[in-house]
Formats: C-alpha cells, sequence, structure tokens
C-alpha cells in the first residue's frame, strides 16, 4: 500500500440536519450607525495592559453591516446544510450557513453529547446585529459581542491533510474590523480530540482592534462544575462594574457550581501566566467536555444565567423548556469586554482542542485546588500540551482546498477585485454577486449607480476614496456619509448626509442625520425619523424607530397617532405592540396598558439585557410578581 493509498478512520461527509425552526433571520435595509462604548476598570487588581485594552478599539459604529432582526417564533421541521467530520472517538457536525458554528460534538464510545445540542433553532436578539442562536460552539471575530457573521454563510471547503485526514476549511473575510478568518477543523484516526486551528490575517498596512471568542455552550445539570487553572476572576454581572475576586468562593457561595449561582454573571478567569490553557464542564461523576489550546489563546471565561425566574425565561427562550446551558469560552484577552492591537499585514494562529474528559469524581468534586489538579493532569494524559502543538505544526502545512463545499457572501470577492484584498488559493472566495453590482460599476465606470433601497454599504479606504471623488448625486452622497461615520468624522458625515438632502429628500438621509441629533437633541432626532416614516411608512423597522424616537422625546400622543394609521399586521408587530404600551402609560391610560398586557405581548427580537416588559408590567400593577413570559430580568426576579 502506497502512502497516497493510506487507510484513514476519519471522514468527512455532508448531511442535511432536520430541526425544529423558524426560517432563516433576514437582514433588513437600515444600517447600524452606533458603535460600541470603550470600558475603564478602576480599582485593585487591573493592571496596565487591561485598562489600555479596556479603552482601545471600540467601533465608531458597526457599519458596513445592517441589523438582521427580521424574524419570529413560529417554528417547523426544517433542514439546515451540514458538514460532518468522524473518527472513531467523535462525531463533529458544523453548520457553515450559521457562521460555521460547532453544532454537535458526539462522544462515539457512549453516545454522549458533550456540547449543549439546541433542539430548536430560534434566533434571539442578542447578537451585534440581532440575530443570534444558543448552543454549541460559536467562533466569534470583530468586536465585543457576538460577532456579525453568527447567522450568515460561511464558504466552506474540504482539503486532504498529508496523512490522509479529510480537513473542513471555513473561511470569511469579517467587514468590520476588515479581517480574513480561516478555520480548519479535523479529526485524525484514533484521536481523542477535535482539533481546529484558527488563522486571522490583517492585510491593510495599519494596526487593527482584534477581539475573538470561542463561545461554547454546554449541558448544566444541578451538579455540573466548571474547572480552569485559575484563584482569581474578573466578575461582570450586569449592574456592578468588573472586578477582580477570588474564585470560586464568591459571597459564601462555590461559583464553579453555575446551578447554584442566583444571577447571570461573567466570570473571566484569572490564568497565571505558565499555565497550561483549559476549561472543563464535568457532571457529577466526573466526566464532560475539555477545551485547551494553544498559548496564543489566552483567556477563559464561565457565563451563566442564574437561577432566577429572569434567567430560566431566558433559557426556555433560547432553547425550550428543560435545556439548560452554560457556556465556558476561550478568547485573546482576558476578559470580553477588551480589544487587542493587531498589527499590519500579520497573522495570528493558535489551535484549538475539544473532547471529553474524564476525572475520578471525588478529585472532580473536592477542593478547588485538588480539582483543578486533578483534571489538568487527566487532560496531559487525554492530549498532552506537546501533542497540541504539533497538530498546529501540521495545520501549517495545509494546503489548497479540492472541493468547494459551501459558499458565503461576494464580498471578499469584491475586495480583491478593488484590490484591497490579496487573493490566495488557500482562500478561494468566488464571485461577487448580485449585492455587489453597485459596487463593481463604481470600479468600473468611478460612477456609483443609484438604488432604492439604497445598495449595502461598505467600508474602506479604497470606497471612500473613489466616493469623496465622485459622490453627485443623493445616492453616492448618502454613501460617502456612511464612510465617514465609520471613520468617526460625524461632521464629515453631517455634511454628505444634508448635502444628499438638498438633492432628494429620502428616509435614509433623514434617518442618518437623526441618527447624529440623538440624545442632545432628541426632539430634532423624533421629527426627522417621523419624516423618514412618511415617506417609507411601509418599512416596518424605520417605523419603530420613528415610535421609539418620539417616546424618548416625550411626545407618545404622536406615536399613539401614527401606531392607530398602521396597518393591522403591523400594529401587531410585538415592537410597535410595546411602543403602544409605553405610549399609552406616559400618557396615564393605564387600562389600556393592562388591556394590551392581558391580551398578550411578545416582542421576537427581546434584547439581552431589556427591561422595558417587566418594567412596564410593574407599572400598571405595583406589587403583583411579573409573569414568568414578562420577565426578561438578569440580575433579580
Amino acid at each position: 500500500m502506497t502512502v497516497g493509498e493510506r487507510r484513514t478512520t476519519s471522514t468527512l461527509r455532508q448531511e442535511l440536519l432536520r430541526i425544529e425552526g423558524t426560517p432563516d433571520p433576514v437582514g433588513g435595509d437600515l444600517p447600524i450607525l452606533h458603535g460600541l462604548p470603550a470600558r475603564t476598570a478602576e480599582g485593585a487588581g487591573f493592571d496596565e495592559e487591561m485598562r489600555r485594552n479596556l479603552a482601545y478599539g471600540a467601533p465608531h459604529s458597526l457599519l458596513p453591516y445592517t441589523r438582521q432582526g427580521d424574524y419570529d417564533r413560529v417554528r417547523a421541521e426544517r433542514e439546515l446544510p451540514a458538514v460532518v467530520l468522524e473518527n472513531e472517538t467523535l462525531t463533529a457536525t458544523f453548520l457553515p450557513s450559521l457562521g460555521g458554528r460547532l453544532w454537535s460534538l458526539v462522544h462515539r464510545p457512549d453516545g454522549r453529547e458533550l456540547l449543549h445540542r439546541n433542539p430548536l433553532f430560534q434566533p434571539a436578539n442578542l447578537a451585534l446585529r440581532d440575530a443570534w442562536l444558543a448552543g454549541g460552539v460559536e467562533w466569534n471575530l470583530g468586536a465585543t459581542g457576538h460577532w456579525p457573521l453568527t447567522c450568515e454563510p460561511l464558504h466552506a471547503a474540504r482539503l486532504t491533510a498529508a496523512d490522509g485526514t479529510p480537513v473542513l476549511r471555513m473561511y470569511a473575510f469579517e467587514r468590520l474590523r476588515r479581517l480574513t478568518l480561516r478555520l480548519d477543523a479535523w479529526l485524525p484516526p484514533g484521536s481523542p480530540m477535535l482539533f481546529v486551528n484558527i488563522t486571522l490575517e490583517n492585510p491593510a498596512e495599519q494596526e487593527t482592534p482584534v477581539y475573538w471568542w470561542s463561545n461554547i455552550a454546554v449541558p448544566q445539570q444541578p451538579d455540573t462544575r466548571v474547572l480552569a487553572p485559575a484563584d482569581h476572576a474578573f466578575h461582570f454581572d450586569y449592574v456592578s462594574d468588573l472586578a477582580r475576586v477570588g474564585f470560586p468562593q464568591l459571597d459564601g457561595t462555590d461559583r464553579s457550581y453555575p446551578a447554584r449561582v442566583a444571577h447571570a454573571a461573567d466570570y473571566f478567569l484569572d490564568l497565571p501566566e505558565g499555565e497550561r490553557r483549559w476549561i472543563a464542564a464535568l457532571d457529577g461523576s466526573g466526566a464532560g467536555l475539555v477545551q485547551t489550546s494553544t498559548d496564543r489563546l489566552r483567556g477563559r471565561k464561565l457565563f451563566c444565567w442564574g437561577t432566577t425566574t429572569g434567567g430560566r425565561h431566558w433559557q426556555e427562550w433560547l432553547s425550550g423548556p428543560d435545556h439548560a446551558y452554560l457556556e465556558i469560552q476561550a478568547g485573546l484577552a482576558r476578559t470580553q469586554l477588551e480589544h487587542l492591537p493587531m498589527p499590519g499585514q500579520s497573522s495570528w494562529t493558535w489551535t484549538e482542542g475539544y473532547g471529553l474528559l474524564t476525572v475520578d469524581p471525588q478529585i472532580a468534586h473536592g477542593s478547588w485546588e485538588k480539582a483543578r489538579i486533578g483534571a489538568a493532569e487527566a487532560l496531559d494524559r487525554l492530549l498532552p500540551a506537546s501533542a497540541l502543538e504539533r497538530a498546529e505544526r501540521a495545520a501549517e502545512g495545509f494546503g489548497a482546498p479540492e472541493e468547494v463545499l459551501a459558499t458565503g457572501s461576494g464580498w471578499a470577492a469584491l475586495e480583491i477585485e478593488a484590490g484591497a484584498l490579496p487573493a490566495s488559493p488557500l482562500l478561494p472566495f468566488g464571485s461577487p454577486a448580485a449585492e455587489q453590482q453597485p459596487w463593481r460599476e463604481l470600479l468600473a465606470t468611478g460612477v456609483l449607480p443609484a438604488t432604492e433601497p439604497p445598495a449595502a454599504p461598505v467600508t474602506g479606504r479604497r470606497w471612500r476614496a473613489l466616493l469623496e471623488r465622485g459622490a453627485r448625486d443623493w445616492h453616492a452622497l448618502y454613501q460617502l456619509g456612511l464612510l465617514r461615520l465609520a471613520d468617526g468624522e460625524t461632521e464629515a458625515a453631517r455634511e454628505a448626509w444634508t448635502r444628499s438632502l438638498e438633492q432628494r429628500a429620502t428616509p435614509w438621509a433623514l434617518r442618518a442625520l437623526a441618527f447624529l441629533a440623538g440624545a442632545e437633541a432628541p426632539g430634532d432626532a423624533a421629527e426627522l425619523l417621523v419624516r423618514a416614516h412618511v415617506l417609507r411608512p411601509e418599512l416596518r423597522e424605520l417605523t419603530i424607530e420613528a415610535l421609539d424616537a418620539l417616546l424618548r422625546a416625550g411626545r407618545p400622543a404622536e406615536a399613539l397617532r401614527i401606531i392607530e394609521a398602521l396597518p393591522r399586521t403591523d400594529r401587531a408587530h410585538g415592537r410597535i405592540r410595546l411602543a403602544e404600551a409605553a405610549a399609552a402609560h406616559a400618557t396615564g391610560a393605564d387600562d389600556r396598558v393592562r388591556e394590551l398586557l392581558a391580551e398578550g405581548i411578545r416582542v421576537d427580537n427581546m434584547r439581552e439585557g431589556e427591561l422595558s416588559l417587566d418594567a412596564l408590567w410593574l407599572a400598571v400593577h405595583p406589587g403583583q410578581p411579573v409573569p414568568p413570559a414578562y420577565d426578561f430580568r438578569m440580575s433579580e426576579g
């Protein structure tokens, strides 16, 4: 038998995953104009590096992305394209159409699912663009939060390692930070661990802020314990500021058992220098998922929903009843509130391993010191650090794809045509699609064609330079304003949008100017958004923004007049019913509010941390407990 004929017990196949779920979430027409706040940290335990990273890199806006909030909670059986890697020990199921998520990891000898495999495909409003799914392993690149491509397709391809093992490559161009992501996953024959090698490349000459967290959902049982090589953590609970605390004991509770924690919280575990990077979630028998990595992936985190009504409701909202889960995570920085500076024309790579760890239950559930040392020793037996390093060296030799398995967006291909992104045989991005066509015309002719609604936004120096030279009509000026805003130049953006409005009154420029008016001039913002709504009354996401602006400006009666003039289908939408109830309460019509609440207000895209429904209930039912269906509180209830 020749080397080329070597047999392997590792396979790669394509399947259809059948699941109860909604249709895919749909992106909207309105770009996300706001950015993210910079963070600060004071007090003991925060070194200069963390203070610098907390204050660094918050984006001026989330351009060029639009919202992805058009979905509901009406589910039926549907199919999702999947790619499955398998060897004698593990079966790993990936979903390229959903950000490349690792949906399932089954330990074959005992049929044990190591991840929280969500029985539902149910989007919810937890990501930077809104739509997000619970479950599996999500790869987060860009800015602090669930990444913009979490519900978008990645490119996917098959290649073969030197030893004959099939490799799944998924890759994308992340447009906010303008980075390329390459994710190679493989299961060598006989390996007890799934390997995932990740490479980020910054093709630009200038430095860019970078954020990465691998977000791992695992089942939560009453006796689940999370272990990692740390005695301190940076604690964040959605109420108080980030603080360095001892771990796992805090306020008399052992926080390594998430089912004992009352309120939702993040625990960013402070792994000492020189410690191997790993985290595990083990059940009462001492068995469960372990994640480890080479040293570049420095941070580890535990997130739990808590045991309050609100925490339980969130888990049911995301996964249905009786599917409690927690998250263990791994990131480039020590906390998820930080960005790291990535030099221009550089690449960063690391390798992660996922598998079943078993520890003597007497040790796993003994003292913290004995438990974490025992788990570390078990990991060394399962996968020595040297084996992970060998896997990383092997990934360096992975070549070009042999077969395309799935196609992502055409934005990378457009950037290659523009000369802003180098072409590479390792990442065959294909060709631009219809969504990119207006920008291809700008490249070819120097003129951006006007479209209604406007072309999907772009960012980057090349596009701004072309529009600075050639923007003449309302559409090109509107797009120029977006590019200027993305660069943090708000007054220059205002000038472009004002000129666009002079060329033609459009809801797009009116909305953009309303954003700049913002909190400093809420009355002006409301007036501009009402004018935008009048021009495009059928655009529901714009209607919702106009109603919210009127409420912020203290004009609830006007909001009610707009709501009462809407078609029945729009008026029945959860966000608009919520705005109606809030406006009625502001006008003193609390009987109307109670009637709406009694009929039911279901906001399909309720935001993580949003308190609107429970606050409204308490305002008109003082002293009465908030019904579970309206309780989304993460810190009380």
